[in-house]
C-alpha cells in the first residue's frame, strides 16, 4: 500500500496507522512566582545532579553543608560561588531567609535531620529511599503536616521523559485500567565495588530500585498490590558484595507486575517499560535511561512522541520544582513523603521474600 494521509493518519506499507502522539505535560513544571532561598545538605557525589538541574532552573541555592568542608566548597566553586558553605546542619535551619532544604544524606542520618527541619519550619526535599522503615516515615509525616510544612522525597524517575509521559498517559486515561506493568533494566552497576554502597545488603532492591516500585506505584495509580515475590542472586563474576540479580513479581487484584534488574551486564545495556492497558499499551525501551522511544498503540494505530530531555538532570529539577509549585498553590507536593510510603511498602515487601525465599502479603 503506498503512503498516504487519511483523516490526519499516515498509513505505511505495512497497513499500520500512525497518528501525532497526545500532548502530555510530561516535562517539570515551575513556580509562577515562588523563589525561595533553598539550602542544601549533604554535598555528595549525586547533588552534582541537583544543583546543576536548580542554577539551570534559576533557583537561589545560598547556603551549603557537608561534615567534609571541602565537599561544600567544590559545590560553591563548581555552581553557586556565593552561597555561604558550613559543616553543621543547623547552622542552615537558624537561617529565617532559607524556606526550603534539599537533604541529600544517607538515610541513616536523615531522619534527625527531617526532624529538626520540620521543627524549624523549612519545607523539606529528602533524598531517596526516603526512610528505612515505614513506621519512622509516617510519623515524619505526620510531624510535617501537624507543622504546616511540605515534606516531598527526591524520586526523580518520576521527571525521566519517558517515565513521566508513560505517568500522563496513565494519568489522563489513555491506556483505561491498566492490567499488566513489565519492567526490566540491563546494565552494569559494579561502579559500587569499594563505595559505601558495597556495604548495604540490598543496594540493588532498597537504594537502586526504589525508582521502579515508585514508578510502579504511579501506574497503578496507587492500586493496593496483593502479594510480592521477589528473589536475588550474586553473579559469579561480579566484585561488588550485594547480589546483583534480581528479579520480582507483584500480584494486584485483576491485574500483575514484574521487574527484572540484571546489573551485571557488560555488553549490550536495554531498559524497557510495557504498561498493557483495556484501551492501548504503551512501550518505551532503549539502550540507557536516557535514551528512550516511546510507542503509545490503540485501536487506530500506533503513535511515537518526540521526547525532550533526559533524566539527568531533569529529573532532578522535576522533583524541587514540584515541591515549589506544590508550596506556591498551598497544596501536598506529587511526590509528598505520604504517597511515597505506598513505594516503601513494596520495596520493603520485596527485600524481606528476598530474604525469607516466600511471597509476603501486603
Amino acid at each position: 500500500m503506498s503512503k498516504k494521509t487519511t483523516y490526519g493518519l499516515g498509513i505505511n506499507k505495512t497497513g499500520l496507522k500512525h497518528f501525532a502522539a497526545p500532548e502530555l505535560p510530561y516535562r517539570p513544571g515551575k513556580p509562577k512566582t515562588y523563589q525561595p532561598k533553598i539550602g542544601l545538605i549533604g554535598c555528595g557525589g549525586i547533588t552534582q545532579s541537583h544543583l546543576a538541574a536548580y542554577k539551570k532552573a534559576g533557583y537561589q541555592v545560598v547556603a551549603l553543608c557537608d561534615v567534609n568542608e571541602a565537599n561544600a566548597e567544590a559545590r560553591r566553586k563548581e555552581f553557586y560561588p556565593k552561597a555561604a558553605i558550613c559543616t553543621d546542619y543547623r547552622e542552615i535551619l537558624k537561617r529565617p531567609d532559607i524556606e526550603v532544604v534539599d537533604i541529600a544524606t544517607h538515610p541513616e542520618i536523615r531522619v534527625k535531620m527531617i526532624r529538626d527541619a520540620i521543627r524549624a519550619g523549612k519545607h523539606i526535599l529528602s533524598q531517596k529511599p526516603f526512610v528505612l522503615d515505614l513506621k519512622t516515615g509516617r510519623q515524619l509525616v505526620d510531624a510535617a503536616d501537624k507543622a504546616g510544612v511540605r515534606l516531598a522525597v527526591n524520586q526523580n524517575g518520576r521527571w525521566a521523559p519517558h517515565f513521566a509521559y508513560l505517568r500522563q498517559a496513565v494519568k489522563a486515561g489513555l491506556l483505561g485500567d491498566v492490567l499488566a506493568a513489565h519492567l526490566s533494566v540491563h546494565w552494569n552497576h559494579e561502579w559500587i565495588a569499594g563505595t559505601p554502597f558495597d556495604s548495604i545488603k540490598h543496594a540493588l532492591l532498597y537504594d537502586f530500585a526504589i525508582h521502579w516500585f515508585d514508578i510502579l506505584n504511579c501506574f497503578m495509580q496507587g492500586r493496593p498490590a496483593k502479594r510480592v515475590f521477589a528473589s536475588i542472586t550474586r553473579a559469579e563474576v561480579q566484585k561488588s558484595k550485594p547480589p546483583l540479580l534480581g528479579q520480582v513479581l507483584v500480584e494486584y487484584e485483576g491485574a500483575q507486575a514484574s521487574l527484572v534488574f540484571d546489573a551485571i551486564t557488560s555488553h549490550g545495556p536495554l531498559d524497557q517499560t510495557i504498561l498493557i492497558g483495556t484501551k492501548a499499551t504503551i512501550t518505551s525501551q532503549g539502550e540507557s535511561l536516557n535514551k528512550q522511544k516511546v510507542s503509545l498503540h490503540t485501536s487506530q494505530g500506533s503513535a511515537s512522541p518526540s521526547l525532550r530531555g533526559s533524566w539527568f538532570p531533569d529529573g532532578f529539577h522535576g522533583t524541587m520544582a514540584e515541591l515549589l509549585c506544590a508550596i506556591e498553590e498551598n497544596r501536598d507536593p506529587d511526590n509528598s513523603a505520604r504517597s511515597n510510603l505506598a513505594s516503601l511498602a513494596l520495596c520493603f515487601a520485596a527485600m524481606k521474600s528476598a530474604d525469607t525465599g516466600k511471597p509476603v502479603e501486603l
